[in-house]
Formats: C-alpha cells, sequence, structure tokens
C-alpha cells in the first residue's frame, strides 16, 4: 500500500462507533464522490506528515525570528533611553517600586515550569535519539532534525521567558508566548491526528512514539489552558497593607509619574496595540480616575513637545525671519519625521487595498472552471486575499494611530507657543486679541490644524489609489478604464470652486464666532454689574444677535456641505454608469468577472472619493485657522532692549531713566510722556502722585518694559516685583497666591503674612491660608485680595518694588498697619516706588513725583515750590479739615486729655482688634461635618457623569427638532439609497454573462438603462439625507445654544461665583462648535454604517451562511463573485462602525455638557405681574430691614446675621466698618444677588423679595466697587438700553469731567474701539498721564485709568437719577481733588435722594445724616455722626481717630 493512499484496509478493525465517526466525517470514506476528497486528492501532500513537519517548523522559526527582533528592539531602546536622566530616574523608582513588592507563586506557575522543562526534555530526547519515533522513514532525515532542532531551540527559549517571569515578577502572560503556546497546542493536535491515521490504516499498535505525543498534548493543553487564561500564576503582595493608614509620605504618592507603556511596549505590542490592555482592563472593572491612566511617553509631553517647536522656529526666524512661510515651515519640520513613517504605512495600506479588486477576475475564472494549474491555485487566490487584508489592516491602523500622535504632539506645541506668546505681546498686539478670540484660538483653531494632520496622509494616497484603481480597470476594461478615469477627474474638478466657496464661509463663521466669544468672555467677566443694572436681558438679546450672524454663515456652509456629500456619494455611481456605458459604446465584453472587478475597484475608490470632500473642507478650515494662529504668532513682541539690565555691583541706583520719551502710540506725534529724568538710589521709597490720568501708572509701566520707548534710556538693577492697581488673583488656594511657585519657608512665609495684615482674616477663614479662593477672587473683599498680591510680591524677595495705588481698597486701620509694617517694615531695605492717591502716605517718601513728573522732591520742598502740589495736598486738608471740625463739634476735652484718650485707645487697639476684624464672604467655610478636604472650597469639581453617554442623552438630542419626526426620514433614504445601490450591482452581476462567449441574458440597452435608473434612484436619496441631517443638525445645535444661554444668563451670581469662566466659555465655544458642524454628521454616520454592513452581510449571506451565523469577515471562505466584492470592504465597515461608534460617543460629551448648563436653576423672576410696584416707586426712597439673615449656601456660615434698622427717606446714610466686615454683602441683600435667608427689606413698604428682580434693581442705583467697562462706544457704556437722547448724555459727561476728553474725538459719543490701540494689560495706563485721548472703549475699557472708569460708572448713575443711590467704593481709585468733585455732583444732583456710601475715606461720610458701622457681619452701631463721636469708646469715634492719627504727621508738616 503506498503512502498517503486514502483506502483503509483496516478499517474493519476499528470500533463501530469510532468508524461511524470517521466515516461521517468523510475522512476514511475511500468514495471517489466525496467532495472532500475530490479537492485533497488534487493536493496528496496535505496527508503527508512530512508537510506539516516542514510547515510546522517554518511556523517555528517566524515565532523564535519575532522573538528575537523583539528582544533587540528593547535592547536598542533601552541603550538611547539610558542616557536620558529622567528615564533612569523613572526605571529607579520602578525597580525600588517593584523590589519592595512581594510576590507569591501560584501552583499553575509551578506547574507551566514543569510543563515545559518535559517538553524541552523530550525533544532534546528525540534530537539525540530519532528512532524513538517508529515512523521517521516516513520522512526525510534532514527535515526531522530540522524541525526538531527548532523545536528545542523554541522550547529553551519558551523556558527561560517562563523563569524569566519570576525575576520580572509578570503577573501576566506576554502575547507572543500566548501565540506561541496555541501554536504547539495546534501542532500537537495534528500530530495526534496523523498518528492516530496511521495506526488505523496500517493495522498497527500504539508504539512509544504514540504514547509520547498523547502526553505531550497532555502537557500542551495545559499551556494552552494558561494562555486562555492569561495569568502567569504569579501574585504581586503590596506591602503597603501593612504600613499605617496616616502615612506622611502620602501626598508624595499621589505625585508619582505612572509609566507610560507605550513608552515600553514591544514590537509585537506596538503592532497589536496590546500595550492598552492593561488600561483596558482595568475601565472594564471600575470607572477610569486620574491616577488610573498612565502618564503620556516622554517624547509626547507638552513641555518636551513645547521646547522642540520652539528651538525649531527660532531656528527658522533666525535663518528666514519671521513670517507667514516660515510658520508655516517650522510646523513642517517639527513634524516631518513622524510624519514620513506615517506615509509610508499610509502607502502600504493604499497599496494592499487593491490586491484584492486585481484577483477577483481571476477568482471567477477558477470557480467557472478554469484550473489549469489545479485546485492549489483556488487556495494560493485565497491565502492572497487573506495577507492582503491583513497588511492592509496593521498598515491602516498604524497610520491612522500615527496621525492622531502627530496631531496630538502639534496641538501641543502650538497650544504652549500660543500661551507663551501671549506673555510677551506688546501693548498694541495685546489690544487686537481679545481673551475670546485667544480661547479660540486654543481650542476651535488648533483642534481644526490638527485635523488636517489626520488627513494629509489622503494627498499621497489618493494618487496611487487612482493609479491602481486605473490599473485594475484597465486589465478588466481595457480603454474603457481611461472613460473611468476622466469621469474620476471631472468630479474632483468640480471641488476646486466647491472648496473655494467652504474657505470663505469658514473665515466668516471663524469672524462671527470670535465676535460672539469676545462678547461672550465680556459678559461673564461683567455678570455681576449686569444683574445689578438689569441689564442682562439687554446682553442675551446682543448674544443672540451675534449668534443669528453666526448662525447664517453655518447654514450656508451645511447646505455646501450636504451639497458636496451629494456629488461624490452619488459619483460611484455616476463613475461607473459612465465606463460601462463607454464600454458598451466601444464594444468592450463585460463578462460577469470583469464587471464585478470593477465594481470592486469602484467600492474600493469610495474610500478616496468620499474621503476628498472631507479633506477639502477640512484644509479649508485647517488653511484659515492656521491663517489666524499665524497671523497671531507674528504679532509684534515687546522689546526686551527697552530696560537694560544693570549688575548691582556697577551702580548704586536701583532705577535710572534718561531723557525717556514714551508712548503707547508708536507713530503719534504727542508722547505719552516726554523727557523723563529719574533717578532712584538703592532703598529710596519714592512716591507718585497726581490728579486722575496725569500719569502714574504708566511711570511705572516705563520702569516694566510695558511701555514703547520712543527714545532715552531706562536702565534697572535688580529683580522687580509689581502689584497692580487692579487685584490679580491666581483660582487657587491664598498659600498658592502667595507663593507663586516658590518653595516654602515657613518663618519667611509668617512673616509676610504678619507684615501684610492677613493674620487675623487667615484666622477667621475655615481652613486657613488653605481657603480657595474663588472665581476672579470672588470670595475675597477688595482689601483682602490687595494684600493677597501685595504678600505674593514680598514673599517673592525682589530688589524693586513698584506698587501701583494698592492701599485704596483697604480701610484707614488696615492702610497705616500695611504702610508701616509692610513698605516702611519689611521692604525697609528696598526700593518702593508706590503710586497713591492717600497724601498722608507721602510725608514718609525720600522722594515724591508729581504726574508726569512736573515736580519732584521731598514733601517740604514741593510744598514751597507752590506750582500744583499744594492743589492735591489742599484737597487732603479740606478733607482732613471736615473730620476734625465734626470730631471737635461733638466734644472739646482739653488738650492733654484728648492726647490722654487718643493714646489709651490706641493702647487697647491690639485687644479690641480681634472683635473689630469682621467677617469675610466666606463662601469657602464648610460646616465641621464636612470632610476637611474639602474645607475652603468654592469652586467646586467640575461635574462628571461615569460610564457611557446615556440613552437619554441621545433621546433628547434626536428629539429636540420637530420631536425627532425627521429622523425616520433621513434613516429611510440612506435605506433606500443602500437597497438601490446594492440592486445595482446585483443587476450588473446577474445580467452580465459569465464569460465573453456566453450569450447575455438581456440586451445591453435593457442592462444599461435599468442600471442608471437604479443609479439615480441612490443619488437623489443621499441628496435627500444629506440634507436632512445638515438641516437636523444645525437646529437642534441652536435649541440646545439657546437654551444653554438663557439658563446661563438667568443663573444667580452663586453660580458664577463658583463656577470658573473658563469652563462657561468652553462649553460655548469649543463644545458648541461640535455641535455646530460634528455632532449631525457622526451621529448620522454610525446609523449609516450599520445599514451599509447590514446591505453587506446580506449580499454576503446569499453564498456564505457563516457571515451571516457569524457576522465575522471571513473572506477567505466566501468564494464567490459578488460576495467576495462586498466582502472586501466588510473590514472596513467594521472598522468605519466601531470608530463611528467611539467618536460619536467623545463627541456625545459635548451635548451631555452643554445639557449640564441647560439644567442651571434660576435665580427669581424678573417681573413679577400681578405684584408689579407703582411707576413712581421708590418715591421716599425709605428703607426698612427686619432680622436680616444672609448666606451664600446653605452649608455655610451665615455672613449677615440678626441685621434690622431702619433707613428714612431721602437721606444720605453712610456705612462703614473695617475690611470684611459685611457692608458689601449688605449691599448685595439689598439687590437681591444674594437671596436674604431670613428677614425681611422694604422699600417704601414695599416687600423687595415679593417683586420681580428687574423691577428692583431697575429702580435702584449703584456705582461699584469694580468699576465695569464694555467693548463698544462711549454712548453705549453709559446708555446701553438707549433710553436718552443725546444732549443729555453730554450734560452727564460734562458732570463728569468727561465732557471736553470725549468732544475731541470727530466720532463723539459714537465712536468704538475697533481702531484703538492701548495696553490691555496695566489696567490705568493708556490715558493716565497722556496726551493721547481714548474715544473709544476696548474690552473691559482698558484703555481708560480706573478713575476714568469710576467716572463713566458716576456718569451712568446721573442719567438713571434713581432716588435709591448706593456707592460702593465709588471714589477708592481716584485723588481727593476729584473726589471732592464727584461728592459735590453726587449731593447736588441727588441731594433729595437717598444715598448710601460705603467708604473707607472717612470725610466722605462724615458729612451723612446717619452712619451705620459694621462688624463681624451685625450692625453694632447706628446714629448720627455727632452722636456716635460723643461716645469716644464707639467703633465710629475709634475709625476717626485711627484717620486723624494717620494724617496728623501730614498735618503738621503741611502747616509748617
Amino acid at each position: 500500500m503506498e503512502r498517503g493512499s486514502l483506502h483503509l484496509p483496516g478499517l474493519a478493525r476499528i470500533p463501530n462507533r469510532v468508524r461511524e465517526m470517521f466515516l461521517h466525517g468523510g475522512f476514511l470514506d475511500d468514495s471517489s464522490g466525496s467532495a472532500v476528497l475530490q479537492y485533497l486528492q488534487e493536493w496528496p501532500e496535505l496527508y503527508s506528515p512530512c508537510f506539516w513537519t516542514v510547515a510546522f517548523a517554518l511556523i517555528q522559526l517566524i515565532f523564535i525570528t519575532s522573538i528575537l527582533v523583539q528582544f533587540l528592539y528593547k535592547k536598542i531602546r533601552w541603550r538611547r533611553q539610558r542616557l536620558k536622566t529622567e528615564t533612569l530616574e523613572n526605571n529607579k523608582h520602578q525597580y525600588q517600586e517593584q523590589k519592595s513588592a512581594d510576590i507569591k507563586l501560584g501552583i499553575s506557575y509551578q506547574t507551566s515550569k514543569v510543563c515545559c522543562l518535559i517538553i524541552l526534555a523530550t525533544h532534546v530526547l528525540r534530537a539525540l535519539f530519532p528512532r524513538l519515533h517508529e515512523r521517521i522513514s516516513y520522512c526525510k532525515y534532514p527535515p526531522f532534525v530540522l524541525s526538531e532542532g527548532l523545536q528545542v531551540l523554541s522550547w529553551i527559549i519558551l523556558s527561560l521567558a517562563v523563569f524569566w517571569f519570576q525575576k520580572t515578577k509578570s503577573a501576566k502572560v506576554p502575547l507572543i508566548i500566548r501565540a506561541w503556546w496555541i501554536f504547539n497546542f495546534l501542532q500537537s493536535i495534528t500530530r495526534v491526528v496523523f498518528d492516530l491515521r496511521t495506526i488505523l490504516s496500517d493495522h498497527q499498535y500504539v508504539g512509544l512514539g504514540e504514547w509520547i505525543d498523547l502526553c505531550m498534548l497532555a502537557l500542551c493543553t495545559y499551556l494552552f489552558a494558561l494562555s486562555a487564561r492569561g495569568k502567569t500564576g504569579i501574585t504581586l503582595t503590596d506591602s503597603s497593607i501593612t504600613e499605617p493608614l496616616l502615612s506622611s509620605s502620602v501626598g508624595q504618592q499621589a505625585e508619582v509619574k505612572r509609566p507610560c507603556p507605550y513608552g515600553r511596549a514591544g514590537l509585537l505590542e506596538l503592532v497589536t496595540f496590546s500595550w492598552m490592555n492593561p488600561v483596558f482592563a482595568t475601565g472594564y472593572k471600575k470607572p477610569l480616575e486620574k491616577n488610573d491612566v498612565p502618564d503620556v511617553d516622554g517624547k509626547d509631553s507638552a513641555e518636551f513637545l513645547s521646547d522642540s517647536f520652539k528651538k525649531i522656529i527660532d531656528d527658522v526666524e533666525h535663518r528666514r525671519g519671521l513670517s507667514t512661510s516660515s510658520i508655516y515651515i517650522a510646523m513642517f519640520l517639527f513634524i516631518k519625521q513622524k510624519a514620513m513613517i506615517n506615509a509610508g504605512f499610509a502607502v502600504l495600506s493604499a497599496c494592499a487595498s487593491y490586491v484584492g479588486p486585481s484577483l477577483i477576475n481571476d477568482l471567477v475564472k477558477f470557480l467557472g472552471g478554469e484550473r489549469q494549474y489545479g485546485v492549489r491555485r483556488g487556495y494560493i487566490l485565497a491565502v492572497a486575499f487573506l495577507s492582503a487584508k491583513v497588511v492592509e489592516t496593521i498598515t491602516q491602523r498604524q497610520w491612522i494611530f500615527g496621525a492622531r500622535q502627530l496631531g496630538m504632539r502639534l496641538r501641543a506645541a502650538l497650544i504652549s507657543h500660543i500661551y507663551q506668546k501671549g506673555l510677551c505681546l506688546s501693548c498694541s498686539s495685546r489690544q487686537k486679541h481679545t481673551s475670546g478670540e485667544i480661547i479660540n484660538y486654543m481650542s476651535v483653531d488648533i483642534q481644526r490644524i490638527t485635523d488636517c494632520i489626520w488627513y494629509t496622509n489622503y494627498i499621497w494616497m489618493l494618487p496611487i489609489q487612482l493609479s491602481l484603481a486605473v490599473y485594475v480597470l484597465h486589465q478588466n476594461l481595457g480603454v474603457g478604464a481611461w472613460v473611468g478615469l476622466a469621469a474620476t477627474l471631472a468630479i474632483m474638478a468640480c471641488n476646486i470652486p466647491l472648496t473655494r466657496m467652504q474657505k470663505r464661509l469658514q473665515s466668516k463663521i471663524m469672524v462671527a464666532k470670535d465676535n460672539r466669544m469676545k462678547a461672550t468672555t465680556e459678559v461673564l467677566r461683567s455678570m455681576k454689574i449686569l444683574k445689578l443694572q438689569a441689564w442682562d436681558m439687554q446682553y442675551l438679546q446682543k448674544l443672540e444677535a451675534l449668534r443669528k450672524e453666526e448662525y447664517n454663515w453655518l447654514w450656508r456652509s451645511v447646505r455646501l456641505t450636504a451639497l458636496t456629500t451629494f456629488i461624490f456619494w452619488g459619483s460611484p455611481a455616476f463613475i461607473s454608469s459612465i465606463t460601462f456605458g463607454s464600454c458598451i459604446l466601444m464594444g468592450i465584453p463585460l463578462t460577469a468577472g470583469t464587471v464585478l472587478s470593477a465594481l470592486a475597484t469602484f467600492r474600493m475608490l469610495q474610500d478616496p472619493i468620499f474621503t476628498l470632500p472631507d479633506l477639502l473642507s477640512v484644509f479649508a478650515q485647517g488653511k484659515v485657522s492656521a491663517d489666524r494662529v499665524v497671523k497671531y504668532l507674528q504679532e509684534e513682541e515687546l522689546k526686551y532692549d527697552a530696560v537694560t539690565e544693570v549688575p548691582r555691583d556697577n551702580t548704586d541706583y536701583d532705577v535710572e531713566i534718561d531723557h525717556g520719551i514714551f508712548s503707547w502710540e508708536l507713530e503719534t506725534t504727542s508722547p505719552t510722556l516726554t523727557d523723563v529724568e529719574l533717578k532712584v538710589k538703592r532703598g529710596m521709597k519714592v512716591a507718585i502722585c497726581g490728579m486722575v490720568g496725569s500719569g502714574k501708572s504708566s511711570l511705572l509701566s516705563c520702569i516694566l518694559g510695558e511701555m514703547p520707548k520712543l527714545d532715552g534710556t531706562v536702565r534697572v538693577s535688580g529683580t522687580k516685583a509689581y502689584v497692580p492697581q487692579t487685584a490679580w488673583i491666581l483660582s487657587g488656594n491664598i498659600r498658592d497666591n502667595i507663593l507663586f511657585g516658590n518653595t516654602y519657608d515657613k518663618e519667611k512665609y509668617e512673616k509676610v503674612i504678619q507684615a501684610c495684615a492677613l493674620t487675623k482674616d487667615l484666622e477667621l477663614f475655615a481652613n486657613g491660608d488653605l481657603t480657595e479662593i474663588g472665581e476672579r477672587g470672588i470670595n475675597m473683599s477688595g482689601g483682602q485680595k490687595q494684600r493677597i498680591q501685595i504678600a505674593r510680591s514680598v514673599y517673592e524677595d525682589a530688589d524693586i518694588y513698584l506698587f501701583d495705588d494698592p492701599f485704596s481698597a483697604v480701610d484707614a486701620h488696615t492702610g497705616s498697619q500695611l504702610f508701616k509694617d509692610c513698605v516702611m517694615g519689611i521692604l525697609k531695605d528696598k526700593t518702593v516706588l508706590y503710586v497713591t492717591h492717600q497724601v498722608e502716605f507721602l510725608p514718609a517718601a525720600d522722594l515724591i513725583l508729581d504726574g508726569k513728573i512736573v515736580q519732584k522732591g521731598k514733601f517740604d520742598e514741593l510744598l514751597q515750590q507752590n506750582i500744583g502740589f499744594e492743589a492735591i495736598v489742599g484737597a487732603h486738608s479740606q478733607a482732613l479739615e471736615s473730620v476734625v471740625n465734626a470730631e471737635s463739634s461733638s466734644r472739646i476735652p482739653s488738650d492733654n486729655q484728648k492726647s490722654a484718650d487718643s493714646e489709651d485707645d490706641f493702647d487697647t487697639e491690639n485687644e479690641t482688634n480681634d472683635q473689630l476684624q469682621g467677617i469675610t464672604k466666606q463662601e469657602s467655610a464648610h460646616d465641621v461635618s464636612e470632610d476637611i478636604s474639602q474645607k475652603g472650597r468654592l469652586t467646586q469639581d467640575e461635574e462628571r457623569e461615569k460610564g457611557g453617554i446615556g440613552k437619554k442623552v441621545y433621546w433628547t438630542y434626536l428629539m429636540a427638532v420637530h420631536g425627532g419626526a425627521l429622523v425616520p426620514v433621513t434613516i429611510a433614504a440612506q435605506s433606500f439609497f443602500q437597497i438601490f445601490q446594492v440592486a445595482s450591482n446585483y443587476w450588473m452581476a446577474w445580467a452580465c454573462p459569465p464569460t465573453s462567449a456566453t450569450t447575455p441574458t438581456v440586451g445591453l440597452g435593457l442592462l444599461f438603462s435599468v442600471y442608471i435608473a437604479l443609479s439615480m434612484g441612490s443619488a437623489l436619496c443621499v441628496l435627500a439625507r444629506s440634507m436632512l441631517v445638515s438641516l437636523i443638525g444645525l437646529l437642534t445645535s441652536e435649541k440646545f445654544f439657546k437654551n444653554m444661554l438663557h439658563c446661563i444668563m438667568r443663573a444667580p451670581m452663586s453660580f458664577f461665583d463658583s463656577t470658573p469662566t473658563g469652563r462657561i466659555l468652553n462649553r460655548a465655544s469649543n463644545d458648541q462648535s461640535v455641535l455646530d458642524l460634528e455632532i449631525a454628521n457622526k451621529l448620522g454616520w454610525c446609523v449609516f454604517s450599520v445599514i451599509q454592513i447590514m446591505g453587506t452581510i446580506g449580499v454576503m449571506s446569499q453564498v456564505a451562511w457563516p457571515v451571516f451565523a457569524i457576522f465575522i469577515p471571513v473572506t477567505v471562505l466566501c468564494i464567490a463573485g459578488l460576495a467576495v466584492t462586498y466582502a472586501l470592504n466588510l473590514n472596513n465597515q467594521l472598522a468605519s462602525i466601531t470608530w463611528n461608534i467611539c467618536n460619536t460617543e467623545n463627541k456625545m460629551i459635548s451635548v451631555e455638557r452643554l445639557m449640564q448648563y441647560s439644567r442651571i436653576p434660576s435665580e427669581a423672576p424678573l417681573v413679577v405681574e400681578h405684584n408689579r410696584p407703582p411707576n413712581n416707586w421708590p418715591e421716599d426712597g425709605a428703607i426698612s430691614i427686619r432680622s436680616l439673615e444672609v448666606r451664600y449656601a446653605e452649608h455655610l456660615p451665615s455672613v449677615l446675621r440678626n441685621v434690622s434698622c431702619t433707613i428714612p427717606g431721602r437721606k444720605k446714610v453712610g456705612v462703614v466698618g473695617r475690611t470684611g466686615s459685611g457692608k458689601s454683602t449688605f449691599i448685595q441683600a439689598l439687590f437681591r444677588i444674594v437671596e436674604p435667608r431670613e428677614g425681611t427689606i422694604e422699600i417704601d413698604s414695599v416687600d423687595i423679595c415679593k417683586i420681580g428682580l428687574h423691577d428692583l434693581r431697575g429702580r435702584l442705583s449703584i456705582i461699584p466697587q469694580d468699576p465695569t467697562m464694555f467693548e463698544g462706544t462711549v454712548r453705549g457704556n453709559l446708555d446701553p438700553l438707549n433710553e436718552y437722547s443725546d444732549q443729555r448724555v453730554w450734560e452727564i459727561l460734562d458732570k463728569c469731567q468727561l465732557g471736553d476728553i470725549v468732544r475731541q474725538n470727530p466720532k463723539k459719543l459714537d465712536s468704538t474701539g475697533k481702531n484703538s490701540r492701548g495696553n490691555p494689560y496695566c489696567t490705568a495706563i493708556f490715558v493716565e498721564m497722556s496726551n493721547e485721548i481714548p474715544f473709544a472703549v476696548v474690552e473691559n475699557g482698558e484703555n481708560w485709568s480706573v478713575g476714568q472708569r469710576q467716572l463713566f460708572c458716576l456718569g451712568r448713575v446721573l442719567l438713571k437719577r434713581s432716588n435709591v443711590l448706593v456707592l460702593d467704593e465709588a471714589t477708592a481709585s481716584v485723588d481727593s481733588s476729584t473726589d471732592a468733585i464727584i461728592q459735590e455732583t453726587i449731593r447736588k444732583e441727588f441731594g433729595d435722594c437717598t444715598v448710601l456710601t460705603i467708604a473707607h475715606r472717612i470725610h466722605t461720610v462724615i458729612d451723612s445724616d446717619l452712619i451705620i458701622v459694621f462688624s463681624e457681619g451685625k450692625i453694632i452701631e447706628y446714629d448720627t455722626p455727632s452722636k456716635l463721636l460723643q461716645n469716644k469708646k464707639s467703633e465710629f469715634s475709634r475709625l476717626i481717630k485711627e484717620y486723624s492719627k494717620r494724617s496728623h504727621g501730614f498735618n503738621s508738616t503741611a502747616i509748617n
């Protein structure tokens, strides 16, 4: 009997059950009619053990090579990283961490070692004693020895790997080892099957070799189970569980870097992405937290990428200069290396994707009976199909991942560079780019640029795909292929005008978005003043108008996108129709094979054709965004040579300015500062005073280098610390704000706290200096914010200190303490230049500068010069005289008694100071029952949903427009498109003859007509679907936007106090952009992909039922023409549906985030129709307060407690108290910014809590502590509702001392801020001390001084003319002379009104009818000034004495 024969004479010796099993399986049936045998007889090698021995040897060789390559790859990678200190430290930490961990070796691990060693020993014996295998004669000796030699080598490697698990403490079996064990299990099964076949066919008995094979199968079965489980059996025991729960290193452990698995991944892990398995495993068990996600690789860190990009752009700028092209070149050089690797993967993927279509004709011929090479040609074709798909899949995933990674790197580099650019922009450049625009650059524009990186690979993939498509078509259709190419190019040519239109529309959209974001940022920043003035709904309409303009451009853009989508979804049918029609006209025969191959090619062309509109759209958007970013990066920066740094050893002067000429406008005939001469010796105290707008802040800007220098020199020796006039507070706790990145030194820190008068404040906070400061420092009083930033500058331990009037925000006592302990105390050896409106701080200065340095000298010298300084001093003297007169008229003790009383009072000041510090706005103070880690928190963590996006989110989105009625119509349109497309392909496959010799079933005319009709039907369906998706998406986006905007504008102030502005802006910018342009298409693609894949499976199931049953891409088994045509795209469709679902799930987070801000609890109604006050309310302005209690949240303590008082109508009432005593909270309760928890407030017998907010706030007037202005015109800032005539507005401007300034502009009241240039960084800088007048108002009014902004606020209340006026530190930022003018104006204009004045300057309230004194949230005194002064122990008397004492030295100097 010949070896390999199928005749089994010994069949009778087999037991009946075994025989029936083998006969039923067809393996022992000698009938020539068996289908299996017919195939196998044509390839008899499959029966040969030698064939499988050689095959298995080759596979073993592949495994050995793979693991050696992976080992060498890790060695090379380790060698390269060895030079990096950071990597060594990480490795050291990882090694120490592993070293400290204990391991437990399980039975399964020990058994795996034994199995590997037994199998290794068996193969060694076989290699040494070949005759142990009795049937070796069936094979030649060399293949057997080669096989056993490779088996020995492989099991040596596997045994070493298993032992290595213990050393590396690996809990999981590497993927390549698992695959290797599975392969050995399959090899053992094959050996046993051949042994069984040989025994049964040759009537032999089981010998030693067969028993060995059976034992090997048992051992390999165990290793197979172990590989399926994936765990080695080694358990890591964390020794930290035996450590104390309260460990001092808990905080340090939280900061330990988590190693990046991507950076340590091997070659196989990189190919299969199995390095992500630990993250997936953790995410499967529980929601991922921040600590569960490993750090990014060092090369992907923002710091590394930012430094790399900066070096590249600096090098390019050095060689080419800073231009648009140079920045583009820098971007290209930054991504070049990685992009080339990605391009290689993309090209290889594109080439592999066309292997299938090129082989379909051969496959159809093979199935048709052309088997001149035998059945093995079919197997070769199947292997070719499979191999091409494997290569395509691997390379496609690699270039997609690489493109995303590259986009992330460019994103990190650009965002970092934009931020760094913002730190060094010149003043004029800052004026051109508002904070809202910069947010758009970093969110929307950068995202669109990184999207371009993703699509870049299609640039070179597209010509390759077209070339391969033409090649495949030419093989099947001959000359007809060129017609198909011409049709494809014609469609692509249509994109040129469409792309230009899309680019123009994107530019318009971005401009409209910038305008909306600019206005949104301004509204959010000024929300408090909008609510106080009842302007919130007016500005809501403004935002809606800006959104409407943006919506109009978006609607044009999505309609154009819908048209583009229609063209390209219909293009495959159009191209195929043109191609087949041309072939019919030219007489080219159309067979089933050529048609199916062409259809497969057209289907493969769908990817580049469908991608082309997205490619062009993305590049149009990306070009617009890139130009915007490039323009920003080209903006002028500060001139670092404007200030010359001089070593401290070379000079005795810390600041020197020689013949300095400075101007905010570079091209101007009237410089801001001229002929500045200043020399400040080391340790000097220099005071800068002057009228509002006289040039004080600009002088500091010259020293800082912020102000452009036209001529002269500025020399500075030493480091500088700057304290601006408007407090700048960093989001975080108080300690972080003071340290500002410096190392914490307890002794130094406590000295700074004491010197800055913060000790008592910190004691009152629930969490001390770890209390979190709210958004914009909202939970701190103005004085506390100023002292915190002063402490920050003092802790910096600089050489030169520049203070821009920080004392104006604190009360008299605190100001005196600050000046004494800080400026003249802890900074006594430092050089200090301080701007001040408080004349009492001038005598202590070594040098006084007046305005644009019209005078300089010591205090008494300036008084003797009699040039202008005496006007400032005179105004202060008059204010001081009013206080002295009031005090004298109340009681006139003897001089000696007065002095003794004064000294006695101030000796006991420290004893009572604890009671007088008051209570602050402690939103940050939690109840004691709260977790201590949450104490002091005002800004809460952002709300985060866990798990997948809920069905409710999808349902809400789909039902937003017309109750979801259009959604089924859209799905139906896509379904009919798929049906028509499948029907057209079915028609062509059925109607075309199998071969050119076969008679056609139908005529060519009918064939082509039906195909055209079906193709047109599919095109019309896709047009309907595209338009519906665009319409639904934009209408839904608009509805979500309006819901969110209305909820935000109607939210109470507590929401804005606890929510960072950035969170709101992200939703209004990035998330809204996702809803505008992405969500609808991505959600549609998910549904469309499902419909498409159902169509594919439906076609394939006709000839390949396993696909329908198992739902896997088994293209090797589906050897049938049309089925293979669709099967070639099945893997792409499966990948597409997975990608679309995941991507849509991520994008739906934006919908969820907008929904969160559409459920914000609203404040009280704006108008209560059934309870509206009379039109003339309030008429008298009588205010009655009973048992008022106010707290900022339920879990926070009360800020005002049991406040009761009655304020008669038409009276002037002064409200005084220490910093943080509750004065501003009292005003907020009056305007219902904070709703009373208990008690009532009545104005003219009307309970303010029962009427609408607009009825209340619209009838009251206020000048807030922080003056606010809006970008736009002068008139728009005074009368945003356009209620008053121009004449009335001019009258008010004159009364506010602003009329002459505004008249100098030709546009007068309607001048805008579009062309204005100023300094948006230093608050009071553009006009203070300048001959250039700012007629426009730029963002936040930063081209007007703080004092001038305060005058604008005065103008608003004068224009409104309410019978109740509140002044909240209204004159804190103006000099005494301007203060006197404002007070006189208020007395004149509001003589018959109720006026509540909160002031730290006692002279502004000394002439009030009544005085309210607050302390610790209570009214401790309430009476006329004279009666309060009669009681020398009263708190008001103490405040008067403090003010008098502080000014005593000045007064005596002035008199002398």
